[in-house]
């Protein structure tokens, strides 16, 4: 009830892609809090091991998580999770995932095959998700039919072009999928026959 001493609701979003899309951008573009950040430098230590095809002027990595809030309402909040992109720690997304209420997949056009997993990982395991397309200088432009045909998304997945830079855009990817979650959570049960 409003103005109780309860802690409030908590809902936990996760924000999951590739290396370099730009989950920490996100998350520090939205929250209402200084993100924490688990990011470290890259070292010679990943030459060989990631990835760094079309963000060869990243100098740094998530390593654990970056974490934000929201403030919704007093007896709401709602909490990101920016999952680390690089292949080596994605055995941490099964832990990050838990109580997870919905998931964002952003996508890089440049990369979209390290886009793949974090749709699957999300698929496998029923949390709704929506598919953020971040729009980078100098990437190629496609519509969203092309990116939705290139990701083998059905059309009843959300799917968004945005700037993790712009706050507003990041608030509509987040409301898509409170709708899209909601949408799911109200569908008929369908029963086998």
């Amino acid at each position: 009830m409003p103005g109780s001493d309860n802690a409030p609701e908590a809902v936990k979003i996760l924000i999951s892609g590739g290396f370099g899309v730009g989950k920490t951008t996100m998350v520090a573009a939205i929250s209402e809090i200084t993100p924490l950040r688990t990011e470290e430098r890259l070292t010679a230590a990943g030459v060989g091991v990631d990835d760094v095809i079309g963000v060869e002027a990243k100098t740094t990595t998530t390593v654990a998580l970056d974490f934000g809030r929201i403030t919704l309402t007093p007896d709401l909040v709602l909490y990101l999770f920016g999952a680390p992109g690089q292949q080596r720690f994605w055995f941490m997304w099964n832990d990050l995932a838990v109580g997870a209420l919905g998931g964002i997949v952003l996508v890089d056009t440049w990369r979209l095959e390290s886009s793949f997993a974090a749709i699957d990982f999300f698929e496998k395991r029923g949390i709704p998700f929506v598919v953020a397309v971040n729009r980078f200088e100098g990437r190629p432009e496609y519509g969203i039919e092309q990116i939705r045909g290139a990701l083998a998304l059905p059309a009843t997945s959300p799917l968004h072009m945005f700037d993790a830079r712009e706050r507003g855009a990041c608030r509509d990817v987040l409301l898509s999928l409170v709708d899209h979650v909601l949408a799911q959570v109200s569908a008929p049960l369908q029963i086998a026959p």
